[in-house]
């Protein structure tokens, strides 16, 4: 996993971006869709990674946007060397929504790619696909800095009523409460460097681990069934993406479909997933707090919730609600998140119990089901 903290930027100083793409028509629409943005400057493009590789040392970007398929260097390769030599420059991939593109898309990421867009197949117009990619690729860019005046806005964000006073947890020291309720599932969120985080936790579950396990990673559809079956080859327990009606229980683990909200209902004795595509939330669907609230009204208090790395804030609202029940809630720490804007959200507002670097996670949470 790509580990590198946000980037201060100086008054005045934009991010620098440099465009990889062997298609001269997506350089230009990528390089018009950034330069609207006032803290954006295009450093520079180049049609394939060697070229790119050359160029770095000349143009010092901050930021690389990479395309997978180019000709004498593909995006692939082209990483690997960045992230042997370039190892502070961001990384954001361009791939297709196809078996092939969410393939190498997983791998780029697994390789230390810190985000990727996928192109738009056919947005009908010039405009409109400069505005999805204005609305997708900007956000990501920018996630990975500090602008100017940006760290006091956050500061004056409204936290949840329930926790503005709550104490915020040291680092790595957990604040259990031996006399909450067992827990009786184990609900994860996560986004930018989601599949890297989930990678390295979820094999750590053994394979007896008493609670059905339930995860949002913001993935686009397709995407999330193959990391379902990469992450189903190196865990214990069972990983599927999630289908209507599937029953939760210990021994699975569910990952939400792209697209779609992922929540858990009960039917008499059991509980099963109930798939929908209403309104997102936070931007996102499938979204953390969808399936968090969910969790919620379900099993009450007996649940361990986790916020991953991620760009943005959700889950805070979903955390705040399964901890206004008794629920535990875990935060991943700063220093070991790709991002740490939902995570940062939620131990902000005061909602974690616990925060930890992505190694202690699965520890803690083991600590717990079998001491709760």
């Amino acid at each position: 996993m790509a580990i590198v903290n946000k980037k201060m930027l100086p008054k005045g100083a934009r991010i620098r971006v440099l465009v990889v793409d062997d298609s001269v028509v997506i350089r230009r629409l990528v390089t018009h869709a950034l330069e609207q943005e006032p803290t954006l400057e295009v450093v520079g493009t180049a049609s394939n990674g060697a070229i790119a590789l050359q160029r770095i040392p000349q143009l010092n970007p901050d930021v690389l946007t990479l395309d997978i398929e180019m000709p004498e260097m593909d995006g692939l390769e082209t990483l690997r060397h960045i992230r042997q030599d370039f190892s502070q420059v961001r990384v954001i991939m361009f791939s297709t929504l196809t078996e092939r593109g969410g393939l190498a898309t997983l791998e780029a990421l697994t390789l230390g790619a810190d985000d990727y867009v996928t192109k738009a197949s056919n947005e009908g117009s010039l405009d409109r696909s400069m505005a999805k990619l204005r609305e997708e690729l900007i956000p990501k860019i920018k996630q990975f800095f500090h602008l100017p005046g940006q760290c006091l806005a956050a500061s004056s964000a409204k936290e949840p009523d329930a926790a503005k006073h709550a104490p915020t947890p040291s680092v790595g020291t957990p604040h259990f409460n031996p006399a909450w309720e067992r827990p009786k599932v184990l609900a994860i969120g996560v986004s930018t460097g989601g599949p890297n985080a989930l990678g390295a936790i979820l094999p750590e579950l053994p394979r007896n681990f008493p609670l059905p396990v339930v995860v949002v990673q913001h993935m686009p559809p397709m995407f999330t069934r193959m990391l379902a079956e990469r992450l189903d080859a190196s865990c214990a327990l069972s990983v599927r993406e999630a289908t209507e009606g599937a029953s939760v229980e210990p021994g699975k683990i569910l990952i939400a479909p792209g697209d779609f909200h992922m929540k858990v209902i009960r039917f008499r004795d059991s509980v099963s997933v109930r798939l929908d595509q209403s309104t997102p939330l936070n931007s996102c669907r499938p979204a953390v707090d969808a399936l968090f609230a969910s969790v919620s009204e379900v099993y009450g208090g007996a649940a361990i919730g986790v916020i991953l790395t991620g760009m943005g804030q959700d889950g805070l609202r979903g955390s705040e609600i399964l901890k206004a029940q008794g629920a535990r809630i875990i935060a991943q720490d700063e220093a070991s998140c790709v991002v740490w804007g939902m995570p940062g959200a939620v131990v902000n507002a005061g909602l974690a119990d616990s925060v930890a670097p992505l190694d202690q996670i699965i520890p803690q949470i083991l600590r717990i089901t079998s001491c709760a």
